[in-house]
């Protein structure tokens, strides 16, 4: 298997992978058993049936379709270790050739963590706290966050933003749903377009994300932690004993340790 690397300026990460052939027809040959295990063909007990039979019986479309879902997960793992790189999304798959007899090729997009200098990110806070009147005093938490994202500046990957605005979208389209609106009813009562719509995201896109790789790169530097028992005594708190259940899995724990992490590194910047 041969690949090639490519990071853009923006810090997207594109990983080119040709398949050989024989490796290709090994995981073919693999998904026509599978079809023939499942198809029925007059002459033959079923799942009995040569491979040369079954292909003639078989779309060879959803054959291919399967051989792919079945080798893009092996090649790209291979390809990220081999370039040792550490991707923070799934991958964006692009088929660039697939010819019978010949290798494939595919393109992977993703993107690592973005580089984040800090500087004195601390002044900025201090500065950025001191009393103002505008239109009312603002929320002290969200003085901090303006602070940290005006200060320190860095680029995001296109791919990661272009991620977060589909999942807002695809949870806009949820909840209109659920009270019974398409989206096409939802932009015309809120007199916006599509495009319009997406611009706003991806602004509230940017700042989140921002925000997010921010505080977590000072919980780094600050060596912020969380023990099990302040996530253990968050659970106990939940009232619900369904819900509080539900929390005990590894992923809830890891998502509660997230969610402490975060409130201790507010509080911290808070007191400067």
């Amino acid at each position: 298997m041969i690949s090639a690397l490519n990071k853009p300026p923006d810090g997207s990460v594109e990983l080119t992978i040709t398949i050989p052939w024989q490796k290709v027809r090994t995981a073919y040959e693999q998904t026509l058993n599978q079809f023939s295990s499942e198809m029925e063909i007059k002459g033959f007990r079923k799942g009995k049936a040569p491979l040369k039979i079954v292909e003639q019986n078989v779309d060879k479309n959803k054959v291919y379709e399967e051989t792919l879902k079945k080798l893009i997960p092996q090649v790209y793992v291979e390809t990220v270790k081999e370039h040792k790189i550490k991707p923070i999304i799934n991958p964006e798959i692009k088929i660039l050739k697939l010819e019978e007899g010949k290798d494939w090729q595919i393109q992977a997009v993703t993107c690592e963590l973005p580089e984040i200098k800090l500087g004195d990110y601390r002044e900025a806070v201090k500065k950025d706290k001191k009393p103002q009147t505008t239109n009312g005093q603002e929320d002290k938490t969200d003085k901090v966050f303006k602070a940290l994202l005006e200060n320190i500046k860095f680029e995001l990957p296109k791919i990661l933003v272009d991620h977060e605005v589909n999942q807002m979208l695809a949870r806009l389209v949820d909840q209109t749903s659920q009270v019974g609106l398409t989206i096409e009813q939802y932009l015309t009562s809120s007199k916006k377009t599509k495009e319009q719509l997406r611009q706003e995201y991806q602004k509230q896109a940017e700042e989140t994300l921002k925000l997010e790789f921010i505080l977590a790169k000072i919980a780094n530097e600050e060596k912020i932690t969380v023990s099990d028992a302040e996530i253990e005594k968050m659970i106990a708190a939940v009232p619900d004993e369904k819900t509080k259940k539900s929390l005990e899995s590894p992923q809830q724990q890891e998502y509660i340790k997230q969610i402490l992490r975060k409130r201790k590194i507010i509080d911290n910047l808070l007191k400067l």
